[in-house]
Order: C-alpha cells, then sequence, then structure tokens
C-alpha cells in the first residue's frame, strides 16, 4: 500500500538518461524560478504602508520615494545577477560566486543565509496566500495554520513529482496572476486618467498615529522610513533564485537563465509601480491594528481588513463581488501559495551543492525516483511546516524574519563578483572584452554598495522585532556546516589507504560465535551458515538467565548429535547483552590478531507490529557489538510467512533506477524466478 501510494502521488520513477528530458524552456522556467519576485508585488506595497501608517496620516506621502528607491535597488540587483548567470552558469549562484572569490567562511555566510531565507520564502508566501484567501471568504479565518500547512503538503507533492511537472502545474496560475495585475493596472490608471479615479473601500477612514509616533522628526523619522524601506525590500525577495537554478535550463543555459531574469525583473518593476499607484490613487488605508482606524462604523475589534491588492481590485473593478475582484484574488492567493514553489527548487539545489562540497549530509545530494531533490524537499517542507504552525501563519509576525538571509548573499555575491572582474581585467588583453568587464564590474560594485547599505538598514530596523532568530538560525546553520565538514575531513583521513599490503594483511585465525537462544529452524541455518565460512575455530554461545533451560539446552543439543560446541555462559544478574560483549571482548584481548565473527539468528517479518515482538535482543546485540573492535557481525535472516506475502512488487521497487536496476530485478511476473525473489 505504501509504494502504492508513492506512485499515486510522485509517478513512475524515472531513468537517470531522462534526466535532459527535465530541462526547462524559458516559459516554464519563469513561473518555477520568478514565481517568488513576482508574488511579492502583492504584499510589497501593503508592508510599506503599514509601517507608514505608525506615524499616522501625515507620512503616507513617503511612499512615492520609497517605492522608487525599492525599484531603483530591484533593476541594480536584476542586472548584477545578470552577471552572475554568465560567469557562473553551474548553478552554484551567489555561494559558488562567495566561495570562489571571497573563501569557503564567505561562502558558508551566504549558504546559511540563503537556506534560512528559503524556508521563511515558503512560510511568508504560504501565510500571504491564506490571508488572501480569507479577505475574499472571512469565514476561513479559525482555519488559517490548517490551510497554510495543507498547502505545504500539496507543493511538496507537486515538486516531489519533479521540477517540469510542478512547472506545467505552476505556470497557468503564474501567468494568470501576471495578466491579471497588468489588465487591473491599465484599468485603474485609465480611469484615473478619464477622470473616474478608483477609490479603495477604506478611503473613508483615517488613521491615528501609535502613541509616541504622531510628531515623529529627526532621527526618529529618518528610522520610520528606512523601516519601511526594508518592508518594501522584500519584492526583491527570490531575485537570485535563477542564478540559482542556471542547470535546470536547456541549452543554452546562461543565455536562457540570463533572458528569463531579465523578463523577471521588467514584469515585477512594471507590477510594483502599478501597484503602489493604484494604492496612492485610490487612497488605501491599512494598519496593523484596526483600531487605529478612524471613523469606522461598528466595533473595530470585529472590523477585518482586506490585503491593499484586494482593495485595489475592489475599487478598480466595481466592489467586492465583482468578477474582477474574485479573479484578482483567486489569482493573487494562488500566486503566493505558488511563490513558496521558488524556494522548493532553490533550496534542494543548493543543499544537493553543499553535500556535494560536504558541508551538508550527503543524502541530501541525491536524486529521487523522479530526478528530484527529494530528501532537501521534504526537508524543506517540515522546517517550513514547523514556522507556520509555531507562528499561526501570521504574516506580520513572519515578514520580520524575512529577507535579512537575501541581502546578506545579495552583498557578499556582487563584492566577489567586483573581484571576479578585478581578476579577469589582469589576464586580458582585448580592449573589447575590458571595457565589457569594466561595465560588469561597475554593475556589481553599486549592486554591492546599494544592498550592503540596505543590509545594514534591514539589521538597524528589524533585529529587535525578530530578525535576532533570522541570524541566530543561520549562526547555527554556519556552525552546523562546518562541523559536518570536519566530521566527513576527519573520516576520509582516517579511512585514506596509504600502502594497500598493510590493508590486505589476512588474520591469524577467525574465531566464529554463533549466537543460541534455543534449537530451532533458525538456529541450524545460521550454524550451516557459519561453517560455510570455514573459520578456524566454531562454537555456539548462550547466556543462561535460568539454569533448568540451559540444561535443558544442552540436553537436546547433545541428543541432536550437533558437532559444534555449546558454550554456555551464566548469568546471574539476568542480563545477556553484557556477558556476550565481554565474553567476545576476551577472546579479542587474548588473541589481538584474531578477528571474531558473531553470526546472529534473525526473524524476517512482513508488518511492522511484528518487528516490536521479535529480534529485540539482537538489534540490541549488534549496537553492542559494532563499537568493538575486530568483530564482524552477520545476520542470518529467517523469513516467516508474514514476510513473504509482504514482499510481492509491482513494478520497479522504490528508488530502483537510483541503484541502477533493470526492471524484472524488482521480482516482475515475466521474470523466470516468479512473483518473488529467490
Amino acid at each position: 500500500m505504501t509504494g502504492l501510494l508513492k506512485r499515486l502521488v510522485i509517478g513512475r520513477a524515472m531513468r537517470s538518461e531522462e534526466l535532459q528530458e527535465t530541462l526547462l524552456p524559458k516559459r516554464l522556467a519563469l513561473p518555477i524560478f520568478a514565481s517568488d519576485p513576482l508574488s511579492s508585488v502583492a504584499y510589497a506595497t501593503q508592508e510599506i504602508l503599514l509601517v507608514l501608517s505608525l506615524g499616522g496620516m501625515a507620512y503616507l506621502h513617503f511612499t512615492p520615494w520609497i517605492a522608487a528607491t525599492v525599484v531603483l535597488l530591484l533593476a541594480v540587483v536584476v542586472l548584477s545577477y545578470r552577471q552572475v548567470v554568465s560567469a557562473y552558469p553551474s548553478g552554484g549562484g551567489s555561494y559558488e560566486v562567495a566561495s570562489t572569490n571571497l573563501g569557503p567562511s564567505a561562502g558558508l555566510v551566504v549558504a546559511a543565509s540563503l537556506l534560512v531565507d528559503y524556508v521563511m520564502t515558503v512560510a511568508v508566501s504560504v501565510a500571504s496566500g491564506v490571508d488572501n484567501i480569507i479577505s475574499a471568504v472571512p469565514e476561513l479565518a479559525d482555519y488559517r495554520v490548517g490551510m497554510a500547512i495543507g498547502f505545504v503538503a500539496i507543493l511538496t507533492a507537486m515538486n516531489l513529482r519533479g521540477v517540469r511537472e510542478s512547472g506545467r502545474a505552476f505556470a497557468t496560475p503564474t501567468y494568470l496572476f501576471v495578466g491579471g495585475v497588468l489588465i487591473m493596472i491599465a484599468t485603474g490608471l485609465f480611469r484615473y486618467l478619464v477622470g473616474d479615479a478608483p477609490v479603495a473601500e477604506s478611503a473613508k477612514y483615517g488613521i491615528a498615529a501609535e502613541p509616541g509616533d504622531a510628531h515623529l522628526a529627526g532621527l526618529a523619522l529618518v528610522m520610520l522610513v528606512l523601516r519601511a524601506f526594508s518592508q518594501g525590500c522584500t519584492a526583491l525577495t527570490g531575485v537570485e533564485s535563477i542564478s540559482n537554478g542556471v542547470p535546470a535550463f536547456r541549452k543554452p543555459k546562461p543565455k536562457n537563465a540570463a533572458t528569463t531574469m531579465a523578463v523577471m525583473g521588467a514584469i515585477s518593476i512594471t507590477m510594483f509601480i502599478g501597484v503602489t499607484a493604484l494604492a496612492l490613487i485610490s487612497k488605501v488605508r491599512i494598519t496593523e491594528d484596526s483600531c487605529r482606524l478612524t471613523g469606522l462604523d461598528g466595533s473595530c475589534e470585529s472590523y477585518t481588513q482586506r490585503t491593499v491588492i484586494a482593495q485595489i481590485a475592489a475599487s478598480v473593478f466595481g466592489g467586492e463581488h465583482s468578477i474582477g475582484f474574485y479573479f484578482i484574488q483567486a489569482a493573487t492567493a494562488l500566486i503566493l501559495i505558488l511563490a513558496a514553489n521558488t524556494a522548493f527548487n532553490g533550496f534542494p539545489l543548493l543543499t544537493s551543492i553543499l553535500a556535494q562540497h560536504r558541508y551538508l549530509p550527503r543524502q541530501l545530494h541525491n536524486r529521487g525516483d523522479r530526478l528530484a531533490f527529494s530528501n532537501g524537499i521534504l526537508a524543506l517542507a517540515i522546517v517550513a511546516g514547523l514556522l507556520l504552525w509555531g507562528f499561526q501563519a501570521n504574516v506580520t509576525q513572519l515578514i520580520h524574519l524575512y529577507i535579512l538571509g537575501v541581502f546578506t548573499s545579495f552583498t557578499l555575491s556582487q563584492t566577489g563578483m567586483v573581484r571576479h572582474w578585478n581578476r579577469e581585467l589582469r589576464a586580458e588583453r582585448d580592449p573589447a572584452l575590458r571595457r565589457r568587464h569594466k561595465t560588469a564590474r561597475a554593475i556589481n560594485g553599486t549592486g554591492a554598495v546599494f544592498t550592503g547599505l540596505v543590509l545594514l538598514v534591514v539589521l538597524a530596523t528589524k533585529f529587535t522585532q525578530g530578525a535576532w532568530l533570522a541570524v541566530l538560525a543561520a549562526s547555527v546553520l554556519y556552525v552546523m556546516m562546518r562541523g559536518i565538514r570536519r566530521h566527513y575531513d576527519a573520516t576520509a583521513t582516517e579511512l585514506a589507504v596509504t600502502d594497500p599490503r598493510d590493508e590486505l594483511v589476512p588474520p591469524s585465525r577467525v574465531f566464529a560465535i554463533v549466537l543460541v537462544s534455543t534449537i530451532h529452524k533458525p538456529t541450524l541455518r545460521a550454524l550451516s551458515y557459519a561453517r560455510a565460512f570455514r573459520p578456524d575455530h566454531l562454537e555456539a554461545l548462550t547466556v543462561s538467565v535460568d539454569r533448568d533451560e540451559a540444561a535443558a539446552l544442552r540436553g537436546r543439543w547433545e541428543e541432536y548429535g550437533i558437532e559444534v560446541p555449546l558454550k554456555i555462559i551464566d548469568s546471574p544478574y539476568r542480563e545477556v547483552t553484557k556477558p556476550v560483549v565481554e565474553y567476545v571482548r576476551s577472546i579479542r584481548r587474548e588473541s589481538p590478531r584474531d578477528v571474531v565473527a558473531v553470526f546472529i539468528p534473525e526473524y524476517v517479518v512482513g508488518h511492522w507490529w511484528e518487528n516490536l515482538l521479535h529480534n529485540q535482543s539482537a538489534l540490541w546485540l549488534k549496537s553492542r557489538l559494532l563499537f568493538t573492535p575486530g568483530v564482524m557481525v552477520t545476520s542470518v535472516p529467517w523469513q516467516l510467512t508474514s514476510s513473504a506475502r509482504a514482499d510481492r512488487p509491482a513494478g520497479r521497487a522504490p528508488g530502483s533506477v537510483r541503484r541502477g536496476e533493470p526492471p524484472n530485478s524488482a521480482g516482475r511476473p515475466d521474470s523466470p524466478v516468479g512473483s518473488r525473489r529467490p
């Protein structure tokens, strides 16, 4: 049943040779890698307005200036990352640039920051999408957390099916959102130009300033504007994902990736400018606390504020019951939820590269049945789900942990690119190429300065509001990755072969022990198997916790005429594991050059609950013996009837493609050995 469910959710396993078939054309790569930056226009403007509203209505006039700065920064970052795509097309993105040009430590800082931010992308995008669903159907507010975790599960299942299939599923909603928002912007601006400007449902309300923020001046005003700017910089999240996903593009990979990034930048800038302009034209009013809205007809506690994009859609298309309003809400909710797909592609790719460089467990470098990095996808889903549950899928709380990692990677990668171009210029003599390199260096240098300043602003304005958690998480990841690398390096050094002749010296003798609890078929099979090895010495070993039972066992042993000597160890304290381990160690102490081979009969069962009833002593013994030098532990299986019923694979076994097994090796009916393995 488990295998059948897996095939239904994930689909048929794919051969390694089919990897080329999963490569993406630009029309699919755009919604897969750019859904996050494209969707951020749904809440970036709202975040600016929420912060400025803390000071009351008087400070909303800073909105266009802040938005213009965000647009300039977005353009610089897009141009900068086009240089990264061309110079480093292997898919390492910011991590590879920083590692190559600034050193491994800088690369790990980038990697840790990006991993944290990918998790936050999933959490914030899904939570924001759920918010937009609730804006259209307020009755669903009580199911916020369950809906968010459910959407993460759906995204996980889709991505486990492979990059190309997830791209096909997510392309239509992304293009519907882009088309819907562009139509909304064009309609709203046309109405404004002909003198029929749209008016938001909240335009009639005022905004009361937070206590202490009513008359801001000097440094306090600067901090408010900088905080609003840092919140608006959420429009830049996910821009780097295309540089990490270059290997997933069709050839020519760098050119197609650079073109996709340029299209993504143009669409994002157009939509962000349009949404911000319509928010100002329609006079949207929004606050973190609805009780700071003045002029409400009823109780402020029961008033549910719609999102900025929802209010704009209602004002442009003729009310909250118009087709255009519901279309925009549905498309926005879908794109915000699907924006998490950017992280579901970037996170596994990055963890795969880190695993290949021995900074993360090697399992993260393995591809699953559908040639996706399944372990990375599952790890991302679990952590993001826990985060949504812990913060109750609240966008306002989650947003403070966001974008810190993005600007850390932006700054270090652009600084690394400046050093890259300096190195290229020292070696290049062609005047045309030198001019091109100098232009690229200027672009990356400008990007490094801009993003570095934004990083300082984000740290200054968000650290005490929750961003310290993101800093702590990235720091823990950094230390953990360094520790994993040290472990792998130490293991490789310890296992390295200096002289093969030293390692191929045979042991003086092989001392074989078969563990016995009673005389039955598994015991006799283990004895026969041990004999087949022709050890220098073979004996059976049992532990006596009851003298009468031990005497009966010896009597039956002699009755059957078993030629293997039986040794009985007395255990007055009724322990089994400790006497066996001590006996094996005593053999090793007497003859250090001997090898002790321990054969343990085990039952193979077909149901999980049967494992609770069998093999517990064997498992504990193995776990202790494996830590004893010079001891080899061999399990001798005995298949019970239930295991035969359970072993009926249909088609390829899970992971068979990765192991390189042909279809018939899984026991297909057309195999000459029948439906069961020999």
